[in-house]
């Protein structure tokens, strides 16, 4: 495993092979990062300043150079880490600067968010410099919508909620002009519950599941939620979401005093009353969406037999797994790691759960 510096505008720089190990873990949610372990050598430094950008074959993302480290060990004599994580963390040194009213396509939403706030902002210094937003035309991305108002927030933050509660992925991608494209996605579905694509499975009769973990946890689940908007005392503003009753409702308070009836929609017309509840109703909803039971299936996969990641799935990808205990789930590639050291390669995918396709009736946990 070889990785590659390249300079700002994504030119080949140096390549980097002497390192002892490097761990690189690509997400679909969420920002990726890595780790390279070598023995202290001072060309590598030089090499790789913090700010750098460096890459890999086995991976489409680009990593940024944040941090480093030299540890000195009598026995196996100076050593250093070097850390950092994927590009779209360029999105977290921007903030949602001016109130923005979202209200209608999602994609075109957080197009919006990145114009506005990265990509042509109108003050020029805040943009980042070659980032361009490229428009997907799936239709499960075109179909959603949304309905939020937003003033300060972490622009990285913001749309990794606004995409983690849809299960829509997103990634900054650089291209041969030198670019760097933004992109949502959502995966393909591998799993029994399509007959399109062909199915992707991991179970032990195909020998290339190692090894899995199932669990729930009801703790941190709220299903009712009471939305406080602006106003004070008794002119204070409530919409409330939610229908559960008895030993079943399970209550939470939205602070959202930050939504205002009197800002404008993206056509300059004030919020209706309609709008303005919908606006609090929505921050409800991402609130209860952050306080859900918890569902967690975690499984080790052999990616080099049967069905490979690169060829037969990629991340953000649905795929069937099944474990010795008669269950049978269907789960999102929500990260893969690559890994490498003086001895091996290996490519471990992270599963997270989306539905579950059997009856636990006769299962016990792992």
């Amino acid at each position: 495993m070889e990785v590659l510096v390249v300079n700002e505008y994504l030119e080949p720089l140096t390549i980097i092979d002497t390192f002892k190990s490097l761990i690189w873990a690509d997400r679909f949610f969420e920002l990726g990062d890595f780790e390279l372990y070598s023995t202290f050598d001072s060309s590598i430094l030089n090499s790789m300043p913090k700010g750098s950008y460096i890459w890999f074959s086995n991976s489409e993302r680009l990593m940024i150079v944040e941090s480093y480290a030299i540890i000195t060990d009598l026995e196996e004599g100076p050593h250093m880490v070097i850390k950092g994580h994927s590009i779209e963390s360029l999105l977290n040194r921007r903030i949602i600067w001016n109130r923005t009213i979202l209200n209608g396509n999602f994609q075109i939403a957080v197009k919006k968010l990145l114009d506005e706030n990265a990509i042509n902002p109108l003050d020029s210094v805040r943009s980042i410099p070659n980032l361009i937003f490229q428009s997907s035309l799936d239709p499960v991305i075109t179909s959603l919508s949304i309905d939020t108002q937003l003033t300060g927030e972490n622009l990285y933050e913001t749309i990794k909620s606004m995409c983690s509660e849809r299960n829509i992925g997103f990634k900054i991608i650089p291209n041969e002009n030198g670019q760097l494209v933004f992109s949502l996605y959502a995966g393909v579905n591998r799993a029994y519950s399509q007959d399109v694509n062909p199915y992707v499975i991991f179970a032990p009769e195909f020998d290339n599941l190692i090894n899995s973990d199932y669990e729930e946890d009801d703790s941190p689940l709220k299903t009712v939620a009471l939305i406080g908007g602006e106003g004070e005392g008794i002119d204070r503003k409530y919409v409330s979401i939610g229908t559960a009753s008895g030993l079943n409702r399970r209550e939470l308070f939205v602070d959202a005093r930050d939504i205002s009836s009197k800002a404008e929609t993206t056509g300059g017309t004030p919020l209706t009353i309609e709008q303005y509840n919908a606006q609090l109703t929505q921050r409800g909803i991402e609130k209860l969406s952050e306080n859900s039971s918890v569902i967690k299936a975690e499984a080790e996969a052999d990616t080099t037999r049967n069905f490979v990641y690169g060829v037969d799935f990629f991340i953000g990808d649905i795929v069937q797994l099944a474990n010795e205990f008669g269950m049978e789930l269907e789960a999102r590639v929500t990260e893969v790691i690559f890994a490498q050291d003086e001895t091996k390669e290996t490519t471990i995918p992270t599963f997270t759960l989306v539905s579950q396709s059997m009856s636990r009736s006769n299962y016990t946990p792992i």
